[in-house]
């Protein structure tokens, strides 16, 4: 634990901000699927308290540990593979003791607690070949993991922030712009590949994802079905909303024309029931949560508290971007939930350990 501490140097603010947005999920979930808001609002509690205990403790203690880390995180993936329990044509989840919790979820903290360490110890060697093939392999084997359950999208989700993390732990422009130049081309390519019948790199139904986000008249009843109706409820909404678990029969929710609108489509049913006010409430309240850890990162007291600062606000600008984008139908579906705002127990208590270090990065930061 942390000695010396002062309740002026803890960041009450960021506190505010995340546990404002864990409650619009709470209420929100409430209407999507009532059954389901006890044990969100006790996710919301609990991960406050480990929140605040992680944010106690120190980070670069436990940061040396980082190899051990590492481990840990590809034991519970391999785990997944041999043990995981199957759901909807996935394995993506570990049953321990009679819980449910989902590895992948919480290999994106893992990940940026191990990076944050790995790059400080060979920082000056970070733009060289043995250690750029290093990092390259280290990030490869959770990611083939995590791809092979199959989790595309949790997969998109570590690489970005592989690369955040790289690039705020200094690695070489010229290295970026190379690698950028290489890379937009071939992923082009592979993307054309990927979208002809007579190749395998996508499963199926991911193929049908992204044709349906190119002509989504052609696959109106199929796989764009569940994104125009969202499209349609948020723009329902209007200025004001249609009101809180209305019962009006003209409600896209009430008539059951969307799925899973606990996780994947939140927004949708902010969209409808709070309006245009609700959905800007939550787009101000996750900038802020992103601003407040990029303020966090800059006045962090070492390189590492500033990469895990850094990663946090990464991750959840990313996968809410992606998830308000596939809301609005902006970006094909991948099936990425809201931080703090989506049902699921898994990724609600990583992102507040997540959020336990960023505030434990600013209780010892720089005066």
């Amino acid at each position: 634990m942390l000695r010396n501490l002062k309740v002026r140097d803890y960041d009450f603010k960021l506190i505010f901000l995340v546990l404002a947005l864990a409650g619009i999920g709470v209420v929100a979930i409430a209407s999507a699927e009532p059954s389901l808001r006890n044990k969100q609002l006790i996710g919301v509690i609990a991960g406050t308290v480990v929140m605040i205990v992680v944010s106690l403790m120190d980070y670069t203690k436990i940061l040396q540990l980082y190899w051990l880390i590492y481990a840990g995180n590809i034991v519970l993936l391999l785990s997944v593979i041999f043990f995981g329990d199957d759901a909807k044509g996935a394995k993506r989840w570990l049953e321990i003791g009679g819980l449910t919790f989902q590895p992948s979820e919480l290999a994106k903290i893992l990940l940026i607690l191990f990076f944050a360490q790995f790059i400080i110890v060979n920082k000056g060697r970070l733009n060289t070949l043995p250690v750029l093939a290093s990092c390259l392999g280290l990030i490869g084997l959770p990611c083939f993991l995590i791809y092979l359950q199959p989790d595309l999208s949790t997969t998109i989700v570590i690489v970005v922030l592989f690369c955040v993390i790289m690039f705020a732990g200094g690695i070489s422009l010229k290295i970026v712009f190379t690698l950028l130049a290489v890379t937009i081309p071939a992923l082009a390519i592979i993307i054309t590949l990927a979208l002809n019948p007579e190749n395998n790199i996508l499963k199926e139904y991911q193929k049908d994802r992204v044709l349906a986000f190119i002509n989504p008249e052609e696959y109106a009843t199929q796989e764009a079905y569940q994104q125009l109706n969202s499209l349609m409820a948020i723009g329902s909404g209007m200025l004001d909303g249609k009101g809180y678990q209305n019962n009006e029969i003209t409600s896209v929710k009430n008539g059951n024309f969307i799925s899973e609108t606990q996780t994947d489509f939140i927004f949708a049913i902010i969209g409808e029931e709070f309006g245009f006010k609700g959905c800007a409430a939550v787009i101000i309240l996750w900038l802020l949560v992103v601003m407040e850890c990029i303020s966090v990162a800059r006045k962090a007291k070492d390189d590492a508290g500033m990469l895990i600062a850094t990663g946090m606000g990464g991750l959840i600008a990313f996968q809410g971007f992606i998830n308000i984008g596939v809301a609005t139908f902006l970006l094909p579906n991948t099936g990425l939930p809201l931080p703090f705002v989506s049902y699921g127990l898994t990724s609600l208590l990583s992102l507040f350990i997540g959020m336990g270090f960023v505030l434990n990065v600013r209780l010892q930061a720089k005066k």
